[in-house]
């Protein structure tokens, strides 16, 4: 927590009993830039210490050892903002020149409370009123985790010696004016986690040597000059707080403050020169707030600020310019911000930035010459690699290789062997040609990764916003949906032919070719659609490095959110459901009518053979689809889902249906094995034969699995619902 950070900050204030701060500031910057060396390597890379060698920013700070000596991980951690810096320059002297004595030095004091020399602790007492009175010495007083609700005006009267007083963790509503007037020497205050919503700026008189307060987690809606009665007021920390607009006054008496928390408030508004006289700031910290836009002149005269942070507003946009005059600026942080107009001349006056942190790891190449930038990669992509990681790497090309080889060996082989059902050949091909596609994408994802190998963070922008991965994804998306209405319309004809056997009619050649036709048009149109209407739907495609909308951490368009749930969670999710009951119906309907047949054994045997068929198909459809209902269902509740997941999801379980369909629907069958036995002995004799007779040439016919009408009769009234030449799946 920054609080607990400011405390050991002025430690070493009221330590060295420094007065003035601008010698402090001199000497910090001083030990800050004396040392700064001139660049000595290009625009992008940074050297390995005194080594002549430079790597470039990716692989600093990246916990691997590149340089061998250790200096590519050196200094990487954020120590940037001049209260972290005391530790480094100055060290940690103790507190008190003398031995604090363990005995009580206080005189008479609570029961409920601990005495050390000089020191009160009254942790975990339940102490009301006016409880200080008494004790004239005290330099530290500790009432925190009580039951405080109300503090009296005289409740801290004479106690001028007073030089830390914690009040948090309590009840405190409301601090009235002149409460804290006889604390002249009291240096900290304390009182985060109560409930203080009322204060005005006399609150605080009689705090003229005040250099720390701490407001953290309370009900605060405004400030009014809040630094009027501490004049040497240093640090400020009000997070966690209801504040929503900073007005021009609000710090207009906080010429000495170095640093300002307004982390987690309500700030929708905040006027343009509402730091004006904070020009000894070094860290301020806006980040998690309501602010849509920043003041264009907001930060012109903070020219010592050190670190700056606002991260996690709903900024809509960021100006150019709006970084100039933060020469010192050393950390940057505008995470969860989406900067549409990036662009090098953002960052290009920071010429002292060591440590900037975006929303997309894509942004760090617009931020060359700073040596950390964070964060590394999105879960899919990373710096060097369009696909971070070494086995998606491999995946891509095992997954790619499997669904392309799979469905061009089907469509070959139905095409090459004549099938008794001709219209069901035509769905199986089509549903081939469907998953083929995602074999496609697959590859093409697996060749620009390979383009981009080592260098992708230079081309990772360019590549998500070009019509490449546009088109890409588009093809990933028509495969989906193709092949996911395909399989629902099989499964259906096979319902009906099982279910209802003496009502179904055999679809006829108009009645297929009308079906798929329609299947594949709206294929397009769900897919090609948000290229077609870019500005309702933006970059769909391209919100990730694999160029598929399964999740975007990025803010999506009415139009594009809309579109995403009626595809996954409305169209996807009903299909799957249907698929689900109708197998499993199926499924019911086999096994009774299979239990009135007098071959009860050979009826059990097929019933276990139709179970593990039907366990198979509904097995891979929830492998493959379950994972992305609930990622999209995640994702509108807005749960943070890391980008490994996203990645995995896409490279691997959603080809899985692309993958084994082939497998599922012809690979495996009755008929298929018997088809490669009969071509298998028409090779054997074709052979020249030692007798001399003339080989035998039996056609090849492929003995359709897809129950015609007369079978679905004779299926039902025998009670033996699988044939040898026809089978439940295709």
């Amino acid at each position: 927590m920054v609080q607990y950070v400011s405390f050991i900050v002025y430690n070493l204030l009221s330590t060295f009993s420094i007065s003035s701060s601008d010698f402090l500031f001199s000497a910090l910057f001083t030990a800050l830039n004396v040392t700064e060396e001139k660049a000595t390597c290009p625009l992008g890379y940074f050297p390995c210490g005194n080594l002549t060698v430079c790597l470039p920013q990716l692989l600093h700070c990246n916990g691997i050892d590149d340089c061998g000596n250790q200096a590519d991980e050196e200094n990487c951690g954020d120590n940037n903002g001049w209260p972290h810096l005391f530790d480094k320059y100055f060290g940690m002297p103790s507190h008190n020149a003398r031995t604090k004595s363990n005995v009580c030095l206080l005189g008479v004091f609570p029961e409920l409370c601990q005495c050390r020399d000089l020191e009160l602790d009254c942790d975990g007492g339940l102490l009301f009123g006016n409880i200080f009175t008494v004790f004239i010495l005290v330099t530290m007083s500790s009432n925190e985790h009580n039951k405080i609700r109300d503090v009296s005006p005289d409740a801290f009267r004479g106690l001028y010696n007073l030089t830390r007083l914690y009040l948090s963790y309590n009840k405190i509503s409301v601090l009235m004016p002149g409460v804290f007037r006889d604390l002249h020497k009291l240096e900290w205050l304390i009182l985060e986690n109560n409930n203080i919503h009322q204060m005005s700026s006399m609150t605080f008189s009689g705090l003229n040597s005040l250099v720390l307060l701490v407001l953290l987690n309370n009900t605060l809606t405004k400030l009014d000059d809040i630094c009027q009665e501490m004049p040497k007021l240093n640090w400020l920390d009000l997070e966690g707080n209801l504040i929503e607009t900073i007005g021009n006054v609000s710090f207009c008496s906080c010429s000495m403050l170095t640093v300002l928390v307004l982390q987690r408030n309500r700030i929708s508004h905040i006027h343009e020169q509402a730091f004006s006289v904070l020009q000894k700031l070094g860290e301020l910290d806006l980040s998690s707030n309501r602010l849509v836009a920043i003041p264009p002149n907001l930060f012109v005269l903070l020219e010592d600020l050190l670190q700056l942070n606002i991260s996690y507003n709903p900024i809509v946009e960021l100006q150019v310019d709006h970084f100039d005059k933060l020469h010192k600026l050393k950390s940057l942080s505008i995470e969860g911000i989406e900067i549409g107009n990036i662009q090098r001349r953002m960052f290009e006056p920071l010429k002292y930035l060591t440590h900037i942190y975006f929303k997309k790891f894509q942004y760090c190449g617009y931020a060359p010459h700073v040596r950390s930038c964070k964060p590394n990669t999105d879960g899919i992509s990373s710096f060097e690699d369009l696909l971070a990681n070494i086995v998606l790497r491999v995946f891509v090309w095992v997954v790619s290789a499997t669904t392309c080889f799979g469905n061009i060996f089907v469509i070959c082989m139905r095409s090459y062997i004549h099938s008794e059902n001709k219209l069901h050949a035509m769905c199986i091909i089509s549903l081939c040609c469907a998953d083929g596609l995602m074999g496609i994408y697959l590859f093409m994802i697996g060749a620009y990764d390979l383009k981009f190998r080592g260098e992708y963070n230079r081309h990772a922008q360019a590549w998500m916003d070009s019509s490449q991965c546009q088109v890409i994804g588009s093809l990933a998306m028509l495969s989906t949906e193709v092949s996911v209405l395909l399989l629902t319309y099989l499964t259906l004809e096979k319902y009906i032919c099982i279910v209802y056997p003496f009502q179904y009619l055999t679809p006829g050649w108009r009645r297929t070719v009308t079906i798929l036709l329609g299947i594949w048009v709206f294929g397009f149109v769900v897919a090609f659609l948000p290229l077609v209407c870019k500005g309702l739907f933006r970059n769909f495609y391209g919100t990730n490095g694999v160029c598929f909308p399964l999740h975007s951490e990025q803010p999506e368009t009415v139009w594009a959110h809309v579109y995403s749930i009626v595809i996954f969670l409305g169209l996807n999710l009903v299909a799957f459901l249907i698929i689900v009951l109708s197998y499993a119906s199926m499924f019911y309907n086999i096994q009774r009518t299979g239990t009135q047949t007098t071959k009860y054994s050979n009826h059990i045997k097929k019933e276990v053979t139709i179970a593990k068929r039907f366990f198979s198909i509904v097995i891979t459809d929830s492998l493959c689809w379950i994972p992305i209902f609930v990622l999209k269902i995640l994702s509108l509740l807005q749960v943070e889902i890391p980008g490994t997941i996203c990645s995995w999801v896409v490279i691997f379980i959603l080809p899985i249906n692309s993958a084994l369909n082939p497998i599922l629907y012809t690979l495996t069958t009755r008929p298929f094995k018997e088809t490669i036995l009969q071509v298998w002995a028409n090779y054997r004799q074709r052979r020249p034969l030692l007798s001399g007779h003339p080989a035998q040439h039996p056609s090849l016919t492929w003995q359709e699995m897809w129950p015609l009408q007369e079978n679905c009769h004779s299926a039902t009234q025998v009670g033996t619902p699988l044939a040898p030449k026809r089978s439940l799946r295709a």
